[in-house]
C-alpha cells in the first residue's frame, strides 16, 4: 500500500507517521516565560541529531488556533531551555504536564514534580528526571507549519547511579526511559533489549 501524504492522506500525516516512527524519545521540556514563569512541556517529536558540537531537535507544535505554544515562544525570547527526560517513576507526571492549564499556571506544581537550578542557563531543570541537558538555542526552522527548534546541549545532568566515571559511560543498563508509540494515548518501556555486535 502506498500513502500519499502530499495529496490523499495529507490531513492524516501527523496520525500515520506518529504512528509509524516508533518509539520516539520525549523531552519533557522547561522554559522561563517572560515573567519569570515555569513552563513544563512534553513533546515526543525531539531527538539529538550530532555530537560535535552536542545538538539536538525538538519541535514544538502551534495551538489549534494557530499561536505558538508556550515552550516555543519562551525559548524564541530567553534562547534557553532543559530538555529533562523520561523514565518509569516520572511517566504519570510527565502526562499531567501535557495538560492545557491556564497561561502562567505552573504544569510542575501540578504534576508533584520540583525544580533544581541549571549551572549555565536560567531555566530550571526538574529534579526527579533521571537526566536533564541543559541547551541554548542554536536557531529555529520553520517549514511550512512545522517549526523545529535546534539547541546546542551545554550540560548534562544525571543520577550518580547512571554513569561510570571510571570508564566515561551510562549505564544504560540502569535507565529505563519510555518511548513515544501511536498517537494519541500509547507509549512502551524500554526494558525489553538485546545486543548485536556491529561487524568489523
Amino acid at each position: 500500500m502506498e500513502l500519499d501524504l502530499e495529496n490523499q492522506f495529507a490531513d492524516r500525516a501527523y496520525p500515520i507517521l506518529a504512528s509509524l516512527v516508533t518509539p520516539r524519545p520525549i523531552a519533557l521540556i522547561t522554559t522561563l516565560g517572560p515573567d519569570g514563569e515555569i513552563n513544563a512541556a512534553p513533546f515526543s517529536f525531539f531527538n539529538l541529531l550530532g555530537a560535535s558540537p552536542p545538538i539536538l531537535a525538538v519541535a514544538p507544535g502551534d495551538r489549534d488556533d494557530g499561536t505558538p505554544k508556550d515552550t516555543a515562544r519562551n525559548i524564541r525570547l530567553s534562547h534557553e531551555f532543559v530538555v529533562n527526560l523520561v523514565d518509569e517513576t516520572i511517566a504519570e507526571a510527565m502526562n499531567q504536564c501535557a495538560a492545557s492549564l491556564p497561561y502562567g499556571e505552573n504544569e510542575l506544581v501540578h504534576a508533584g514534580l520540583h525544580t533544581s537550578e541549571s549551572s549555565v542557563i536560567k531555566p530550571p531543570r526538574i529534579t526527579e528526571a533521571p537526566v536533564s541537558l541543559e541547551c541554548t538555542e542554536w536557531g529555529t526552522l520553520h517549514i511550512g507549519d512545522n517549526r523545529v527548534v535546534v539547541g546546542l546541549v551545554k550540560r548534562v545532568h544525571l543520577r550518580d547511579e547512571l554513569f561510570d566515571i571510571e570508564t566515561g559511560r551510562v549505564r544504560s543498563d540502569q535507565l529505563f526511559l519510555i518511548g513515544r508509540m501511536a498517537a494519541p494515548h500509547w507509549y512502551c518501556r524500554t526494558r525489553d533489549r538485546f545486543e548485536m555486535i556491529r561487524p568489523a
